[in-house]
């Protein structure tokens, strides 16, 4: 049962994006801005590996961090507001920025909000939520009328003193802005801003609340619903998706009660997303210019981030990331175009991955779908890939490689070579060519044991079952440990699968006991045509279906083993083999299900003679 926690520290950019001059962020570096402060202190996240994100790793102080991935992210999306931000992160890229209003807001809107609330407005100018009430709390005192605001942002704030507008009162006002703000009018949030006090005195209160619209299109949350897995929603998300997409909201007061909900959440028996958003960040301290206030609430997560792992199960994926900056050293106090930092972790990792920089939040989208097993069509690219090469060593991966050379120029001292090279890296077998199996028998017989496996009518399939049957019993005569058949393609393209499945079972027969791996050449196939040789493998009896030859047009893909993963029997093992070319490839093969690996170039990777793939 597999459980996402995403965390979004609302407003921890890290570092200005190429396009920041376009929303006058030139500059704007958050969370290096933050680190300057004295009360700046973050070791949880420091030994876990955090700082090893672009642009952050003078801050690292550890010697040692635990593996994670990490990469930071920038915004695809035409704007840096908190809703188009998570938006993105679930997989909405907004092409259009949402409007904003630095002249304040139009007659025509503030006629139609007047009529609906029977209430007058004080302001309509971008304001300070602070100083907003300081100006025009004492009229508001004495009138009841609203004080109506705008930021550098796409929101429309209605400030009201708690005992003049009681609360209710305040968000059914706002619930009916919201269903007026349409069209040109579509601010991506009302803002309901109740506070108390007296004249000289007046202090916001913590019951802030967020109205969004409706994304207007299915996001991660709608697709992980429609799997009929959990969304739990904590914090402002419920505002931010206009309530749509979660099986539940707790709204919070601050960063202390979201955290605490989100710790209550690993403790809870459910399957799909916990999505968390803290936004004191962003509106006490981002606001608010406050780089020390801001340090402070970084240190007090950090604090409590070993409870969260704590209950995390080794199924269980943590995500911690960000919706936009709002760099407090800098003269503005709005919202700031900046990267995101990405950091993941799972209690089975071993090794560290830094993915540099994507280009869009919704890779965080796309990489939880695949994740937790849901279909979503999103633009964003998963990075599962990187994240199984996690779970890894090279070392392991290694033991599921049958290390393969049947090159059909190859020589016996190439041969030999291999054979040197799978003692020496501990690979599941060597794979070589009919001819090489007895002299690497016997080259073997004073050395360490390793396994041979050869190939059977190679490469094509389609010499006759006599001829087929014939080489196997030779092959396991002359020392074959393992058999890698190819079956006649045509066969299968002409629909005649109770004869594939007869050749099969004569070949196994020829096994005499040894394991037998049955090449389907998937990239000839159909998926229809692979899912039928899933059948037919399994009922035949077979050890593993392998996915190619890598002498046809296409070797393994993804797509192809989980596909097999889904329809073969519960006895039936799987080989990708074919253009599996980086550790990250076999990685993530074997993630998906690949019990082996055929390829030459890991090891060649080991040996420096081919380099890994970068990110």
């Amino acid at each position: 049962m597999k459980r996402v926690f995403m965390i979004v520290l609302d407003s921890v950019g890290v570092g200005e994006t190429p396009d920041a001059r376009l929303f006058g962020d030139e500059g704007s570096d958050t969370l290096m801005a933050v680190a300057k402060s004295p009360y700046f202190a973050m070791p949880n996240l420091d030994a876990m590996g955090f700082f090893r994100i672009h642009g952050l790793e003078s801050l690292q102080k550890a010697s040692e961090v635990r593996p994670s991935l990490v990469c930071r992210m920038a915004e695809r999306s035409m704007g840096k507001d908190s809703t188009i931000g998570h938006w993105e992160i679930a997989g909405l890229v907004s092409t259009q920025p949402l409007p904003v209003f630095p002249e304040g807001f139009p007659k025509e809107l503030l006629d139609q909000i007047r009529e609906a609330t029977r209430r007058e407005i004080l302001c309509n100018r971008p304001y300070s939520g602070t100083q907003v009430i300081a100006d025009y709390g004492d009229e508001h005192m004495k009138t009841g009328a609203l004080i109506v605001y705008t930021s550098a942002d796409s929101v429309l704030q209605i400030a009201a003193h708690e005992d003049v507008v009681p609360l209710e009162e305040l968000y059914e006002i706002c619930r009916k802005v919201r269903a007026i703000c349409v069209g040109p009018w579509s601010v991506g949030r009302v803002i309901a801003r109740p506070f108390i006090g007296q004249k000289g005195s007046f202090t916001r209160t913590e019951n802030r609340h967020d109205y969004s619209f409706e994304p207007p299109a299915e996001t991660l949350l709608d697709a992980i619903r429609k799997a009929e897995k959990k969304v739990l929603a904590v914090g402002k998300i419920c505002d931010l998706f206009g309530g749509r997409g979660m099986d539940e909201s707790r709204p919070t007061h601050n960063n202390a009660e979201g955290i605490e909900l989100t710790i209550e959440n690993t403790k809870r028996s459910f399957e799909g997303l916990s999505f968390t958003n803290l936004v004191d960040f962003d509106m006490l301290y981002g606001h608010r210019n406050d780089v020390d206030g801001y340090a402070k609430a970084l240190a007090e997560f950090d604090q409590r981030l070993p409870k969260i792992i704590e209950n995390l199960t080794d199924d269980d994926l943590l995500i911690i990331t960000a919706d936009h900056g709002n760099d407090p050293s800098t003269p503005s106090t709005d919202h700031s175009r900046e990267y995101i930092p990405f950091f993941a972790y799972n209690k089975r990792m071993k090794k560290a991955v830094n993915l540099g920089e994507r280009e869009t939040f919704a890779d965080i989208a796309a990489t939880v779908a695949e994740y937790l097993g849901v279909d979503f069509d999103c633009p964003g690219t998963s990075m599962m890939k990187y994240f199984a090469e996690t779970l890894y060593t090279k070392e392991e991966l290694l033991t599921h490689a049958d290390h393969t050379l049947l090159d059909p120029a190859a020589t016996w001292d190439q041969i030999r070579g291999i054979v040197d090279d799978a003692i020496r890296y501990k690979t599941a077998s060597i794979c070589i060519p009919p001819a090489y199996v007895k002299p690497a028998c016997d080259y073997l017989q004073d050395k360490t044991p390793v396994r041979i496996c050869t190939v059977i009518g190679f490469p094509n399939g389609y010499n006759t079952t006599a001829v087929k049957v014939y080489e196997t019993a030779q092959a396991v005569a002359e020392g074959a440990d393992e058999i890698d058949m190819v079956i006649h393609p045509g066969m299968v393209k002409a629909g005649r699968y109770d004869q594939v499945l007869n050749e099969i079972r004569q070949i196994k027969a020829a096994c005499n006991g040894k394991l037998l791996k049955v090449i389907i050449e998937t990239c000839l196939l159909t998926d229809e045509e692979k899912k039928e040789m899933c059948r037919v493998v399994t009922e035949a009896g077979a050890d593993y279906i392998k996915t190619s030859t890598g002498f046809s047009t296409g070797g393994a893909t993804f797509a192809d083993v989980k596909l097999m993963a889904a329809h073969i029997g519960p006895n039936v093992k799987i080989k990708a083999a074919g253009g599996i070319s980086s550790f990250a490839d076999a990685a993530y093969f074997t993630y998906l299900g690949a019990d082996r690996l055929g390829t030459s170039r890991l090891v060649k990777i080991v040996k420096g003679e081919q380099s890994h793939e970068t990110y």
